[in-house]
């Protein structure tokens, strides 16, 4: 492997393409990790905000003994081990979109709460374009309308009157998207963060501050914050082992070897990953319209990939 004059070693382009390809496929393992959250989410019995705390709290343990046993070989590879700006950001980042969007998933469909929150490609995009003027590929664009509209019929009713309806959907409708806005921040704040500190150590302080900036929140909200029994804590270890540290985590990695924006697009696996669980454990409907929309998903995060 070429190294440049200070001595970092350089990936030449075989390698880089092989680096890219190992982070999509992590990216798209963490996306399917995560795309359960919402489940676990629903078998809990504590209310919504006290289950964001909880998936933060128990997996922040785990991440800080990975990063202390991996602080000597950040050193030795220049990554920072002090607190930052960067870390605060993802971290209160975070606990808006956590917030926001297991309150969606107490009042609508897991697809749907799990759809609006990935509506971050489009403020990505945006962010990009208006903040760097970055100019993206007509294939790249394609792609992302295609997989949005993929997603889009995903999580459209399968029936008439199926699903939750009125205010209270229109409710959760509301504070997924918002929750889109906050997985966009995060996703940014985390794709910088990434390129100064390792996973362990980025996954563990950003896990701590969200549990930390949700906790006020968890205990004044209406409902339980404390499991009723010892089995209420499956769905929370769940949430922490699956979501938290095999899906965000693997995210985080991800990222060092992605645009941010492609990064976004691929992340539009979790709605259909959602969707198929609502299917198997809740019964909620999926016909030929949801099936379409799958196919056009996954033919559009192709295409995305594709165009890079």
């Amino acid at each position: 492997m070429p190294s440049n004059s200070s001595g970092t070693a350089v990936l030449d382009g075989s390698g880089a393409r092989r680096a890219s390809a190992l982070g999509f496929a992590a990216l798209l393992t963490g996306g399917v990790a995560i795309g359960f959250a919402g489940i676990m989410m629903r078998w809990s019995d504590v209310n919504p905000l006290a289950s964001a705390f909880w998936r933060m709290a128990l997996a922040a343990p785990l991440l800080w003994a990975w990063a202390w046993s991996t602080r000597g070989r950040d050193r030795a590879s220049g990554k920072r081990t002090g607190f930052s700006l960067a870390l605060l950001l993802a971290g209160l980042s975070f606990a808006g979109d956590m917030g926001l969007w297991h309150l969606s998933l107490h009042y609508t469909t897991v697809s749907n709460a799990t759809l609006l929150s990935n509506l971050a490609p489009l403020f990505i995009a945006l962010w990009m374009w208006l903040a760097y003027r970055a100019r993206f590929a007509p294939g790249f664009v394609a792609g992302l309308g295609i997989a949005l509209g993929g997603a889009f019929l995903l999580v459209a009713p399968a029936a008439p009157g199926s699903g939750p309806s009125g205010a209270g959907k229109l409710l959760g409708d509301a504070f997924g998207l918002g929750s889109a806005l906050f997985y966009a921040a995060y996703q940014l704040a985390i794709k910088d963060a990434r390129n100064q500190y390792s996973t362990a150590l980025l996954m563990a302080w950003s896990s701590t501050i969200t549990a930390l900036a949700l906790l006020p929140f968890a205990l004044a909200a209406p409902g339980a914050f404390w499991p009723a029994a010892a089995a209420g804590w499956i769905p929370l270890l769940g949430m922490a082992l699956i979501a938290q540290i095999g899906g965000q985590t693997v995210i985080a990695y991800a990222s060092a070897h992605l645009p941010a924006a492609l990064s976004s697009v691929g992340l539009l696996i979790q709605p259909l990953t959602a969707t198929l669980a609502a299917w198997f454990f809740f019964a909620e409907a999926v016909g030929p319209a949801q099936a379409a929309g799958g196919a056009l998903l996954l033919f559009g995060i192709y295409l995305s990939r594709r165009s890079g």
